[in-house]
């Protein structure tokens, strides 16, 4: 492809300037783009995005070597001398690659039917849910997602919820070649921050809730808010529907935003007594799962959820509005939610021998209001002690830490206290932080008092820390591993190591049977 059409795809509001003068980019041809020097081959035109950690611009005379033919850059300053290949200037290279790959890949949002799910918590078991109902009605679908990229034959680890632009418009070209129709994906406040949806019309939007997150990255709430809401204000297509759980009260902005725009709406809750159109009339919550009656589509039908958890109905709500803002059929939505598949590290049950042994879920939540409707949920499923396996990550908003702790200590029976993935912060320093938020709760340091009520442990090795609480914990309890749910790694400094909290999880219920 010549770089040409891919600059004429850069809109004019990022001031894209060619240099140097007497280089034509017209007859440059482009055989792919890239944005990490490393992967760089001949041909290619590299883009220097800023990043938390790295700079693209730091990179520019290794992308040359490489072979780049062409170069996308925010700062001209930065570039080495004697370039000898076209370079494009911009004010923002992040939005500018958006467009740049929209282009190279031929636009495939455009042939696709798109649904975006965004909110703090619940968007991987909402995008499940709908990725059930739309196969149960006979579409090819494909899904993207905080865990995994999917579709066809084809699955791949998620390595961030909503992909950068290049790799978001690579893989809607891979799953259009594989005849995909409809495409769920979980849109992340960092993904609309940083325009990674750019290009992308939503025929359907959905919103699950707004709680504290990613403070860290937004500075406050009220940014948080306002980068969940481009969702509906600039991706969402006019003559598309915005699905809203209006029992969250950010819902009224997004209902307005959406009124505004021109886009139909759906409302759905968790309340009987709501007026919104898609509600749970009655719900009965059990270890696994829940059924009940639902409204939707103007009538009232039962339903069988195989999702742990009663907050798994607020997603069920958003997913069947979802379904009925696509036209599927009531039997098809029924089908898919009844078959939805297990969520990994989302309220995943962790298979225990014959032996009658304790319940043990691993989940990801990893903010305060994650937490406590996790530990809500468990309470009366749990007839004996509910104990609690937590932490918080390092590099991460630090607001949240005693917040997530109280709630913990709230709920729980006994609490042990470990590391998460402190990367570069001291994992021990985070520790003490968090430990702030479980004052209500007595210390027990001593392993023949560990088992105390209303107590707690600290203990930094995470292995450890599940094994421990797994052994001590008898039938009739409930031991929740929170914080890193699918993630099979942690991250100790810039290192990612193995570990799976569900693997660990099981070795200590096969320990647990064997004694």
């Amino acid at each position: 492809m010549r770089l040409s059409p891919l600059l004429a795809a850069v809109p004019s509001e990022l001031s894209p300037q060619t240099f140097p003068a007497d280089i034509a980019p017209n007859d440059t041809v482009i055989r792919g783009i890239g944005y990490d020097s490393r992967t760089v081959a001949p041909g290619d035109l590299f883009v220097a995005l800023r990043g938390a950690d790295q700079d693209g611009h730091d990179y520019l005379a290794e992308a040359l070597r490489a072979g780049a033919s062409a170069l996308l850059v925010e700062d001209r300053s930065r570039l080495p001398a004697d370039i000898g290949v076209p370079v494009i200037v911009v004010a923002d290279a992040r939005r500018a690659l958006a467009h740049v790959a929209r282009s190279f890949y031929g636009n495939p949002a455009a042939e696709l039917s798109l649904v975006g799910i965004t909110g703090t918590n619940g968007k991987t078991s909402t995008a499940y849910l709908v990725e059930s109902i739309l196969g149960h009605a006979g579409l090819s679908v494909g899904l993207i997602g905080t865990v995994v990229v999917r579709f066809g034959a084809e699955s791949a680890r998620a390595t961030n919820t909503t992909p950068e632009s290049l790799d978001l418009q690579k893989i809607l070209r891979a799953m259009r070649t594989q005849s995909v129709d409809s495409v769920v994906m979980e849109v992340s406040s960092h993904g609309l921050e940083l325009g990674r949806v750019e290009g992308c019309n939503f025929a359907v939007a959905g919103f699950t809730n707004l709680s504290q997150d990613h403070l860290d990255f937004h500075g406050d709430m009220e940014h948080y808010r306002q980068s969940k809401l481009r969702l509906f204000e600039t991706y969402l297509d006019p003559k598309g529907t915005a699905v809203v759980n209006i029992d969250d009260p950010a819902s009224d902005a997004i209902l307005e935003i959406t009124r505004r725009r021109g886009a139909k709406t759906l409302t759905t809750s968790q309340r009987a007594d709501s007026a919104a159109e898609i509600r749970i009339l009655e719900a009965e919550c059990g270890i696994d799962g829940s059924h009940g009656r639902i409204r939707l589509g103007g009538q009232s039908l039962d339903f069988s959820l195989p999702l742990l958890g009663d907050f798994n109905l607020e997603n069920l709500g958003v997913a069947c509005g979802i379904a009925i803002a696509l036209e599927i059929p009531i039997e098809a939505i029924l089908e898919g939610v009844a078959e939805c598949p297990q969520v990994p590290g989302r309220m995943e049950r962790i298979a225990a021998g014959p032996k009658a042994a304790p319940t043990v879920v691993v989940d990801y939540a990893h903010t305060p209001d994650a937490v406590e409707k996790l530990l809500a949920a468990l309470v009366p499923l749990t007839s004996g002690r509910l104990i609690t396996v937590f932490g918080c990550g390092g590099d991460r908003d630090r607001s949240k830490r005693p917040l997530m702790a109280r709630e913990v200590a709230r709920h729980s029976d006994r609490v042990v206290l470990t590391s998460d993935n402190p990367r570069t912060e001291d994992a021990l320093g985070i520790l003490r932080e968090v430990e702030a938020g479980l004052a209500g709760l007595e210390r027990r340091d001593d392993p023949s008092q560990a088992g105390a009520p209303a107590s707690y442990t600290v203990v930094e090795d995470r292995a450890t820390a599940i094994a421990g609480a797994v052994s001590e914990a008898e039938p009739g309890d409930t031991v929740v591993i929170a914080g890193k749910g699918h993630e099979d790694y942690q991250i100790v400094g810039r290192e990612k190591r193995p570990f799976d909290d569900r693997r660990e999880a099981a070795r200590g219920l096969e320990v647990w049977t064997r004694a």
